[in-house]
């Protein structure tokens, strides 16, 4: 692997719930519980998971859009965790994002040239040819015209204002980009351009991805290594090939066997797991394995005792008593700071 560029331990994020007239804490969410992962330089590292999760609460965590409640995110070895807004402005031209919703993201009332050329000005970057031409420079390198520049997000299609948005995020050539569901809003015809372009760019300009994505067929085409997260923990971490052949956590198996295979043989042979129930309220999670309850080979002690988060294959971590496709033979489980 890589030079280390990222690296989460143990990292919170509950969101209180107030009510009363005094505004007293009676519970809270619990978005994000205890995440450890590292991101190596150049390489794509996805989340996945079902929605409600925490997968786009740990991107706004990691580029810093939201303040953890514990835990540490180190960038570059200096530690960001809770950098004050001052000291934290520097390192947004090296962590950027990009949004899901590629209406919402952009101001109506700005032209194109505007919001791309706001991290310039907000950076205080000068350019060596004036903005206005740093901006149609970018614009022509994710696939639009140059005359667009005076245009307004309004007169483009979905596809396009992606585009405007991942312009936006390039312009101070960050090392790490998050990029939130970035095609899921988008046609399926135009979404296999955008993932293009976003692997494009990654040879390019040397990019470092935290993908956050549901669509496990997008990310099997752009990821290295894959976590995939339920209700606020990683349940598993593996690298693409072997997460996609031998699956090791029973909720990533069941997640699996919903992709759609295009090959009928194939499909027949697949079995379809069903997961009985609904996903449990992040305000009152399970004890233990949080998957327990719905899990097909949930036992006694998988409601009472939490799995660590273990190597059971080398560069395989899966946090499971009773794991699928464990190797034969296998060097002693190494344990990590997820648990």
């Amino acid at each position: 692997m890589g030079e280390e560029l990222l690296s989460v331990d143990k990292l919170v994020k509950h969101f209180p719930i107030r009510k009363g007239v005094l505004q007293r804490q009676t519970g809270a969410v619990q978005a994000v519980d205890g995440l450890t992962f590292n991101v190596n330089r150049g390489e794509t590292f996805s989340l996945v998971g079902e929605s409600g999760c925490g997968k786009t609460t740990t991107g706004r965590l990691l580029t810093r859009l939201l303040e953890p409640t514990s835990g540490r995110i180190v960038f570059e070895g200096r530690d960001i965790s809770h950098l004050a807004e001052g000291k934290m402005r520097p390192l947004r031209r090296d962590v950027q994002m990009i949004f899901q919703d590629p209406y919402g993201s952009l101001n109506p009332r700005h032209t194109v040239g505007k919001i791309v050329g706001a991290p310039f000005k907000l950076q205080n970057v000068k350019t060596e040819h004036g903005v206005k031409r740093a901006v149609q420079e970018l614009l022509e390198l994710v696939g639009l015209s140059p005359e667009h520049y005076n245009r307004y997000p309004h007169e483009f299609s979905g596809g396009q204002r992606q585009r405007i948005g991942i312009a936006r995020t390039l312009a101070l050539r960050p090392k790490l980009i998050v990029a939130d569901e970035p095609v899921s809003a988008l046609d399926v015809s135009i979404q296999a351009q955008v993932v293009n372009l976003l692997e494009d760019l990654q040879s390019e300009f040397d990019l470092t991805y935290v993908m956050i994505a549901h669509d496990l067929s997008v990310v099997r085409h752009v990821s290295d290594r894959v976590a995939v997260m339920y209700l606020g923990k990683i349940v598993e971490i593996a690298d693409r090939v072997s997460l996609y052949e031998k699956p090791m956590h029973p909720y990533t198996v069941a997640l699996l066997s919903a992709v759609p295979v295009p090959d009928t043989k194939r499909k027949a042979k697949q079995e379809r797991i069903r997961l009985q129930g609904d996903v449990p309220s992040p305000i009152n999670p399970p004890p233990a394995c949080r998957f327990h309850t719905r899990c097909w080979k949930a036992q006694e002690i998988c409601k009472t005792e939490e799995p660590p988060l273990l190597q059971l294959a080398p560069g395989h971590q899966t946090a499971c008593h009773f794991p699928e496709n464990q190797p034969t033979t296998t060097p002693a489980p190494t344990a990590t700071d997820a648990s």
